[in-house]
């Protein structure tokens, strides 16, 4: 399966290729479908290729995304990357809580 990743761009060319940046690993990315994709921006690349520019924090979700997919592989503690379900109460969808409450349960 191939994924693509976040790359802050730190060089142009001014033609079709930026110098990338990921995780401290600097490649050459063809800028061809993202020409006017400036330095300190993100793209999403895939197989050598940008697809399209990104903001800082649509860049920062999907890093965040790839990070817990990693860790999820490594079966290290994920918590950190769910903090909206591990710090707070388990809940029910609103429909079903509205049916707990009348007190309907199943057979």
């Amino acid at each position: 399966m191939c994924i693509g990743r976040p790359m802050k761009v730190y060089v142009t060319n001014g033609l079709d290729l930026a110098g990338c940046e990921d995780r401290g690993v600097k490649t050459q990315v063809d800028i061809s479908l993202t020409p006017d994709v400036q330095v300190n921006q993100w793209v999403l690349v895939f197989l050598g290729a940008s697809r399209q520019v990104l903001s800082d924090e649509k860049a920062a979700e999907i890093c965040d995304a790839l990070a817990a997919l990693e860790a999820a592989t490594e079966g290290a503690n994920l918590d950190r990357f769910f903090p909206d379900l591990t710090n707070s109460a388990p809940s029910l969808p609103p429909h079903m809580e509205a049916a707990r409450l009348s007190g309907r349960t199943t057979v």
